[in-house]
């Protein structure tokens, strides 16, 4: 006997729930590209993404799923995503999977 097995005889009136589908996924693609920019700001390095048509609330969910997947800190300010760290080579990787057009500008 499985441990789920033990559950539902303890809780016969729990219902399973199945995972939420991704809302990343559905995030609006434009056709013009985002722009990703690196700069020093007080001596230390970020990478900032603008230039998103889309919804706020869209955008925001895209800089919460960056931020995950590198494990770094950074905000939302502005209508930009700021994070801490040069890492554009690695958000425009992420960016065209999605199937975003992304544009590097700054060195």
């Amino acid at each position: 006997m499985d441990f789920k097995e033990q559950l539902k005889n303890l809780f016969p009136e729990h219902e399973e729930k199945l995972e939420p589908e991704k809302k990343a996924s559905s995030i609006w693609l434009q056709e013009a590209p985002i722009i990703c920019k690196y700069e020093k700001r007080k001596g230390k390095p970020i990478t900032i993404l603008e230039g998103y048509t889309g919804a706020i609330s869209d955008f925001k969910i895209l800089a919460k799923e960056i931020k995950t997947k590198l494990s770094v800190g950074g905000s939302f300010k502005d209508e930009k995503i700021i994070i801490q760290g040069d890492y554009r080579d690695r958000i425009m990787t992420m960016l065209k999977e999605k199937g975003f057009k992304v544009k590097r500008v700054g060195g």
